[in-house]
């Protein structure tokens, strides 16, 4: 689906400049959290700007590049992990993700040289695309083009199919978020809000918590690393109890919401980073709850919304145009900065959406 420039010279059907091409290479598969000596960076000189004779697909220049938790999965071998949704990466060549990319060159009818679309591509700076049916045109460039990695990409479409599609949580009800300053809590806590919600996210610094209640407008937020009970900061903040929670981190604090939902309480999960990388995954205490409480649990990801985007695209542009809804990016220069940045999501090191910017053409 992606193939990669690798550096072979050689034929006439492609364009006689040299050109540079920076790629991020997987070492071999991983076992645990990655780490940046996982991955390595090659620099191969190219000289085909120009897609194969006869090929739909479509030649691109990389312009901002996506780092997702869900990438560490697919440097496993292991093929019962959450990885089944995608296929692994191939240790020596290229990863990919989401990213946001420039057609130099076009065997598709959809698709001319100087288009902007975002969708998968791979870590390096020129890919030849061979199933350019998954990209999305941009034509909306008065926002910035980095929010095609966020706020109008994957993460977007999680938070809207959250809010809009799965909980649907109403005026006046208690929403709270895990990992409330990340790519989708963010925005999908201003969704909330601007349907007059009452709040709550946790995040895992003082420097994020202030960024929920003074950049973002959530009515209150918790620090979790500096909360020994869980149970009791979310008594605190939401002391009526939960109608709403959306999930990304599973374990102890999943645990502790199961305490605080109200009768008839919702609960949607897309993630679970807090045990993605542990041998033996935490036990749920209360899961019994979900019984006496009469609770609707609910699994999603974004792959069962892109048919709605372009009503994302109507809903959230004019926000985003009034200011009615902000997204902090955290924007790393640089293939070469790649593999830092992707290892650091799992640290918490970004603040806001983390993004890898390269340089253009």
């Amino acid at each position: 689906m992606y193939l990669s420039i690798m550096g072979e010279k050689s034929s006439n059907d492609w364009r006689a400049e040299e050109v540079k091409n920076k790629q991020v290479i997987l070492r071999d598969y991983v076992s645990g959290y990655p780490k940046e000596s996982d991955m390595y960076i090659v620099t191969s000189t190219i000289n085909k700007l120009k897609v194969p004779e006869g090929s739909n697909g479509v030649l691109v220049k990389n312009l901002y590049l996506s780092c997702d938790p869900t990438m560490q999965f697919r440097m496993r071998k292991n093929p019962h992990s959450p990885s089944h949704q995608s296929e692994s990466y191939v240790p020596g060549s290229p990863i990919n993700g989401f990213g946001v990319a420039k057609v130099l060159d076009s065997g598709h009818a959809e698709f001319s040289a100087g288009d902007l679309v975002w969708g998968t591509t791979s870590w390096e700076e020129y890919s030849v695309i061979q199933n350019p049916e998954q990209l999305k045109k941009i034509h909306h460039t008065d926002v910035p083009l980095t929010h095609y990695t966020g706020i109008l990409g994957m993460p977007g479409i999680t938070a809207y199919a959250a809010i809009y599609e799965v909980g649907v949580p109403k005026k006046g009800e208690c929403v709270f978020i895990s990992a409330a300053s990340g790519a989708v809590g963010q925005i999908a806590g201003q969704f909330a809000k601007l349907l007059g919600c009452y709040v709550v996210g946790s995040a895992g610094s003082q420097q994020k918590i202030h960024l929920l209640k003074n950049k973002f407008g959530f009515d209150d937020a918790f620090n979790y690393k500096q909360e020994p009970d869980l149970d009791a900061a979310l008594k605190r903040c939401c002391p009526e109890g939960i109608d709403f929670y959306l999930d990304h981190v599973g374990g102890k604090m999943l645990d502790a919401v199961l305490l605080n939902m109200k009768l008839h309480g919702r609960i949607a999960i897309c993630g679970m980073i807090s045990q993605y990388n542990l041998d033996e995954p935490e036990l749920l205490r209360n899961v019994m709850l979900l019984a006496l409480k009469r609770l609707t649990v609910k699994g999603f990801t974004h792959r069962d919304y892109h048919h709605l985007y372009p009503k994302i695209l109507e809903l959230v542009l004019p926000y985003i145009r009034d200011k009615k809804i902000f997204y902090v990016e955290d924007i790393v220069e640089g293939l070469e900065n790649g593999p830092a940045a992707l290892v650091g999501l799992f640290t918490g090191r970004n603040f806001g959406k983390q993004i890898l910017a390269l340089p253009p053409q």
